[in-house]
């Protein structure tokens, strides 16, 4: 035993220790008299007043069993406190449980708290002697706990990457539909273009060899200007507008003379021209340039509709790029301060293909919350796998439907809830929602594993809360997040990573 160990799991008044006592606990029953002489020999019994036995985030030196008093166990959450067992069961044990591991459990820290409610007696043990009884006296048992340790752990690893690369698969399909129709548009407008320009220059060339004057081109050339400012300035407006501006601009253009006029209206329209700007064109042409002038001027109209098309398609590429770097956060430190509301656009961005059409999403952001510490990667994973089985309730229910997304402050908490219009999930299957490998989905369409992993990230990564209200019609799921960071989480990022296992000291 290291004494330095021992001398760390002395936190109350050191008493005798009896191995008779110890016999009647249900863990020591089995044990021979040297057994026992043993664990009494290296370990102690000590008496704890009220208050802590252990605090969260300490190093996991000590093994407990009560042996009398009432002990709880807590786990810090934000700013609180929140109770996750209490019992005056003799006989339940806690804390460094899983030294049984030896040197991979170096390092380990007690990832809950325990305090007493009155006086209570614990045998305790230093982790170093547990962890070399477990080996000598139960060395097959101790190989059958790691290989289910390591194996379980393993095993989760596996299938949480086996759920990120499902969802990744979805939102690549999503996105690459949502690239795919800015592109082609992109594509389609500058073939367009290049056909506009091409009959803009035979235009050109056709009003310079008429008889302008030098003024009369340059008043040409200044409407040429003016007409792109306005197509720039150009205001969308209703069918009936403007079915009502077409007639009006093609019966100018039948009145005087301009052949076809009807194939012209519909692009001026929607430019924003009108029968005033036709008449000062007619005023600033010489007699028998109209028709010309007229043409010309629709190739600068269409050019500058296919410009700002080819504009709008690629700052949707851009926009759509930027989205999937800020959902995949990389290049970014995985733990930092984030705006919430950024990872919630990106991720509704990336399953807007998913989402469709027939869902209308409401987002009712308050823009007034500060940015929080988080692992900004990992929450988006909890936005995808919310949204996906919003949007699969809601298809359920006949495809139509709304999906709210909101943020709020709910006292030292963030509150993001994400609300549907789906069926709702049945009370009898409400708590279950949670559990690994459960599902409702079809044979094939689901894991079972995307609320459970959403449930880890928020509760051990981020101290927070996931939890679900439904009634037919309005099922929400709130998920809560600390405005501020926990000082373990400080600490985590600011040290050289350790690795460890994944203890769990609760009392058992």
């Amino acid at each position: 035993m290291n004494p330095q160990d021992g001398e760390r799991c002395v936190g109350g008044r050191t008493m005798t220790c009896d191995k008779e006592e110890l016999k009647t606990l249900f863990l020591f029953e089995k044990l021979t008299d040297d057994q026992l002489a043993r664990l009494c020999h290296e370990g102690r019994v000590e008496l704890f007043e009220p208050g802590a036995v252990y605090t969260e985030g300490e190093p996991a030196t000590c093994f407990f069993v009560l042996l009398s008093g009432t002990v709880v166990m807590y786990r810090r959450v934000g700013s609180d406190d929140v109770e996750i067992s209490r019992t005056s069961q003799r006989g339940v044990y806690a804390g460094a449980f899983q030294a049984y591991l030896g040197e991979r459990a170096r390092g380990a820290k007690y990832n809950g708290s325990m305090r007493v409610t009155e006086p209570s007696r614990f045998f305790v043990l230093p982790s170093e002697t547990f962890s070399s009884v477990m080996r000598d006296w139960f060395p097959m048992a101790v190989h059958l706990l790691e290989g289910l340790f390591f194996g379980n752990k393993n095993t989760q690893q596996i299938i949480n990457q086996r759920e990120r690369l499902l969802a990744l698969g979805s939102l690549s399909a999503g996105l690459t539909h949502e690239l795919n129709n800015p592109a082609a548009a992109a594509v389609s407008a500058t073939a367009a273009l290049r056909e506009r320009v091409a009959g803009m220059r035979h235009k050109l060339g056709m009003i310079a060899a008429g008889r302008y004057e030098p003024e009369a081109l340059l008043t040409l050339v200044d409407i040429q200007e003016r007409t792109a400012e306005q197509v720039a300035k150009a205001m969308p407006v209703s069918p009936l507008e403007a079915s009502d501006r077409e007639d009006a601009i093609g019966d100018w253009l039948e009145d005087h003379g301009i052949q076809g006029g009807w194939q012209l209206a519909p692009t001026f329209v929607q430019a924003g021209l009108d029968t005033d700007w036709l008449d000062q064109v007619e005023a600033a042409v010489e007699e028998g340039a109209l028709e010309s002038a007229i043409r010309w001027l629709n190739y600068t109209v269409e050019t500058e509709l296919l410009m700002n098309e080819i504009e709008d398609s690629t700052t949707r590429v851009s926009t759509l790029v930027n989205a999937a770097r800020q959902y995949s956060q990389l290049d970014r430190a995985p733990y930092q301060v984030v705006d919430v509301h950024e990872l919630l656009d990106s991720t509704l961005l990336m399953l807007s293909g998913k989402i469709g059409r027939r869902i209308t999403v409401v987002k009712e952001y308050d823009r007034t919350l500060p940015s929080i510490p988080a692992y900004p990667g990992e929450l988006n994973q909890v936005w995808t796998n919310i949204i996906d089985n919003a949007v699969s309730a809601i298809e359920e229910s006949g495809g139509d439907g709304t999906l709210t997304v909101r943020t709020s402050r709910d006292r030292d908490r963030l509150l993001v809830e994400f609300c549907d219009t789906g069926p709702g999930v049945p009370s009898e299957i409400r708590n279950r929602i949670f559990d690994p490998f459960f599902t409702t989905k079809p044979v094939g369409q689901g894991t079972g594993l995307g609320l459970d992993i959403s449930w880890r990230i928020i509760a051990n990564k981020h101290h927070g809360s996931l939890d679900v209200q439904s009634v037919p019609g309005d099922t929400r799921f709130q998920v809560r997040l600390p405005l501020t960071a926990a000082e373990s989480d400080v600490a985590e990022q600011s040290a050289e990573p350790q690795p460890a296992p994944e203890s769990s000291p609760e009392a058992r």
